[in-house]
C-alpha cells in the first residue's frame, strides 16, 4: 500500500472514529494529536452520543468500517487480559455478517476449485447462501449419494482486501509504539502479528478442515457432542464441503423448552464437553458463542465453525487443575506455589507476598454464593495478579479463559441456577488422579509396558554393546590419563629448565657486577672478584642445566 492510500485509509478511519464520538482514540494517534483541540471544539460534539458506553461506540465503529476490522475487534475480544473489561465483553459481540456476493461468482470460484461443473459433483445446489461472513458465504447442497453438505467458498479478491487493511493496522501499532508510551505494555505488534497469523489461517479452508476433523475424531461416538464429517475429496484451499448440521439454535432458548429438552442437562453438558476438550484431549473449540452450536431434538451439541482452536500441554492442563482445585478449596499457598513450579513466575519471588495478592483477589469471590462464581472470571483475575509478579501469560491459556467466559455466559442463560462446580470439580478430581497420583503411575507403566516387552530380546545385546562401549571408554580415558601425565611431567621439566636459566642468567650478571667492582692489588685478588667469579661459575653451571636437549 503507497502513503497515500494509506493517509487515505487512515483519514477514512480517524473520521469514523469521530463520528461515533471516539476521538480519545483519534488523539493517541500523533498525526492527528495537534488538533484535539479543533476536535474538542467541533460542532459534532454538540450532538455527541455521551449516554452510550465507549465499548459500545468501539463496537459500532469497528463494524462499519468493514470486514478486517471486525475480525481484529474479534479477536482483540479473546485478549481480556489486555483490555479494559467493558471494551472486551464489547467486542465479543461484534457480529460477522456482510451482504452475500453474487451466486455467479460463487459457483464460478467453486467449480474452479474442483475442476469441473457443478453437476459433477452435485445433484442439487441451493445459489441463496445460508450464511455470509467477511471472509466466506455458506452454500447448501445435496451429493449424488443423497447427502445434505454445506459448502463453504471464500470470498473473491478477500486477500489483497485483508492485506491492504494489515499494512495499516501494522502502521497503527507502530506508531502506538513510537508516540504512545503506554501502549507498550499491550505490545500491540505482537496483537497484530497473532491476527495475521489467524486471518491468514482463514485464508486457508483446509486448516477449518482439518480442526473439524481432528474434532470429530475426539468426539467419535459421544453423546454430547457431534461434529459435521468432512468430505476431503472436494475440500481445496478455497472450497469446503462439510456435512449439513441440522438442529435448534442453542440462542433459540425458547424453542429449545418448547422441543421438551431438559435444560439443566443441557448446561451441565456444555460444561463436560468443555472440560473434555480441555483436559482429556488438550484440543478446544475456542469460538463457541451461540452462533455456532445447534441442539438436537435429543439435546446432543452439535458444533460449526472450526476457524479458531486453541491447545493445550501438559503443562498447561497440570497448571489449570491445580489452580481451580486450590481456589476452591481456598488454598491460595498451593495456587502461589503452582505458578513458582510450573515456571510461570520468576525463581526468586516472594512466595509469600505472591500469596496475599492472590488472597487480595480471589476473597471477595466467595462472597456471593458459589453457583454464581466465575471460572473465567477466576482465571482473568489470577492473570492480572500475576502479570504483576512478571508472569508472561500465554496465549493459549488466555484463549481458554475466553471461551470459558462464553460456556459459563452460555450455560447460565439455558439454566440460571447452573453451578460449575458441580460438574468441573468430579472431573478435575479425576484427572488429577489419573494424572498426577499412584493411578498416573500404573497407567504409564500399563503404556510404556508394550514397548519395554518389544525391547526385552534386545537386552542383552544392548547390554553387551553397552559394556563394551564401556571397556573402549576406560581404554580410551587411561591413554587420556597417559598423556595428561606426560603433558604434566614436560610442563614441570620445562619450568625447572626455566628457573635454571632465569636463576644463571641473573648470577651471570651479578659476577659481572663484582669482577668490575675488584681490582688486583699487589697481585693479590680481591674478594669482589673471588664472588665475581663464583658467581659466574655458579651461572654458567645454572645455564648448562637449562639448556634445552634432544630428549629431556
Amino acid at each position: 500500500m503507497t502513503r497515500w492510500r494509506q493517509l487515505a485509509r487512515l483519514l477514512r478511519i480517524t473520521r469514523v472514529f469521530v463520528r461515533h464520538d471516539l476521538d480519545e482514540f483519534v488523539t493517541a494517534i500523533h498525526l492527528f494529536r495537534p488538533y484535539r483541540l479543533l476536535l474538542r471544539l467541533a460542532p459534532w460534539r454538540l450532538f455527541a452520543r455521551r449516554n452510550i458506553p465507549r465499548g459500545v461506540r468501539l463496537r459500532e465503529a469497528l463494524e462499519e468500517l468493514g470486514p478486517v476490522f471486525v475480525k481484529f475487534g474479534q479477536m482483540l475480544s479473546t485478549r481480556p487480559d489486555l483490555l479494559p473489561e467493558d471494551i472486551a465483553n464489547e467486542l465479543a459481540k461484534l457480529q460477522d455478517r456482510v451482504p452475500p456476493f453474487a451466486a455467479e461468482e460463487s459457483v464460478r470460484l467453486i467449480e474452479q476449485a474442483l475442476g469441473g461443473k457443478l453437476e459433477t459433483w452435485f445433484s442439487e445446489f441451493n445459489r441463496e447462501p445460508i450464511a455470509s461472513a467477511s471472509v466466506a458465504q455458506v452454500h447448501i447442497a445435496v451429493l449424488h449419494d443423497g447427502a445434505e453438505v454445506a459448502v463453504k467458498v471464500l470470498r473473491p479478491g478477500i486477500e489483497s482486501v485483508i492485506e491492504r487493511d494489515l499494512e495499516l493496522l501494522y502502521l497503527l501499532a507502530r506508531l502506538a509504539l513510537r508516540y504512545a508510551p503506554q501502549a507498550r505494555r499491550f505490545r500491540p505488534d505482537e496483537v497484530v502479528d497473532e491476527f495475521s497469523k489467524t486471518i491468514h489461517d482463514e485464508l486457508d479452508l483446509r486448516v477449518e478442515s482439518a480442526n473439524a476433523s481432528r474434532l470429530r475424531a475426539n468426539f467419535e461416538g459421544s453423546r454430547l457432542l457431534h461434529v459435521p464429517k468432512v468430505y476431503w475429496d472436494l475440500t481445496r484451499r478455497t472450497v469446503m464441503v462439510l456435512e449439513r448440521i441440522h438442529g435448534i439454535p442453542i440462542g433459540n432458548v425458547e424453542g429449545l423448552k418448547a422441543a421438551g429438552i431438559d435444560m439443566r442437562m443441557l448446561a451441565h453438558n456444555g460444561v463436560e464437553i468443555f472440560f473434555t476438550q480441555a483436559f482429556r484431549d488438550g484440543f478446544f473449540h475456542a469460538d463457541m458463542h451461540p452462533g455456532n452450536i445447534f441442539v438436537s431434538p435429543e439435546g446432543q451439541y452439535r458444533a460449526v465453525d472450526f476457524g479458531i482452536m486453541g491447545t493445550l500441554g501438559e503443562k498447561d492442563k497440570r497448571y489449570l487443575a491445580e489452580n481451580f482445585l486450590a481456589f476452591f478449596n481456598r488454598d491460595y499457598h498451593a495456587v502461589a506455589d503452582s505458578h513458582l513450579r510450573a515456571g510461570w513466575v520468576a525463581p526468586g519471588t516472594n512466595l509469600v507476598e505472591f500469596e496475599a495478592a492472590i488472597r487480595t483477589v480471589c476473597e471477595p469471590v466467595f462472597a456471593r454464593p458459589i453457583k454464581e462464581i466465575s471460572f473465567g472470571r477466576f482465571l482473568l483475575h489470577l492473570f492480572q495478579t500475576a502479570r504483576r509478579f512478571n508472569m508472561e501469560v500465554q496465549p493459549q491459556l488466555v484463549l481458554l479463559q475466553k471461551t470459558l467466559f462464553n460456556i459459563e455466559g452460555l450455560g447460565r442463560r439455558l439454566y440460571p441456577d447452573l453451578d460449575l462446580w458441580e460438574t468441573a470439580k468430579p472431573y478435575l478430581e479425576r484427572w488429577m488422579s489419573e494424572h498426577m497420583g499412584p493411578r498416573a503411575f500404573l497407567n504409564s507403566l500399563r503404556r510404556e509396558f508394550p514397548k519395554w516387552w518389544a525391547m526385552l530380546p534386545e537386552i542383552p545385546s544392548l547390554v553387551h554393546e553397552g559394556l563394551r562401549r564401556a571397556g573402549q571408554t576406560d581404554a580410551a580415558q587411561e591413554a587420556q590419563t597417559r598423556e595428561l601425565e606426560e603433558l604434566r611431567r614436560q610442563l614441570r621439566h620445562q619450568q625447572r629448565r626455566l628457573y635454571f636459566a632465569v636463576a644463571g642468567s641473573g648470577l651471570l650478571i651479578a659476577g659481572a657486577v663484582f669482577l668490575g667492582m675488584g681490582m688486583p692489588v699487589s697481585g693479590v685478588w680481591a674478594w669482589e672478584q673471588v664472588a665475581g667469579w663464583g658467581l659466574a661459575a655458579a651461572g654458567v653451571f645454572l645455564l648448562l642445566r637449562g639448556w634445552p636437549r634432544r630428549n629431556p
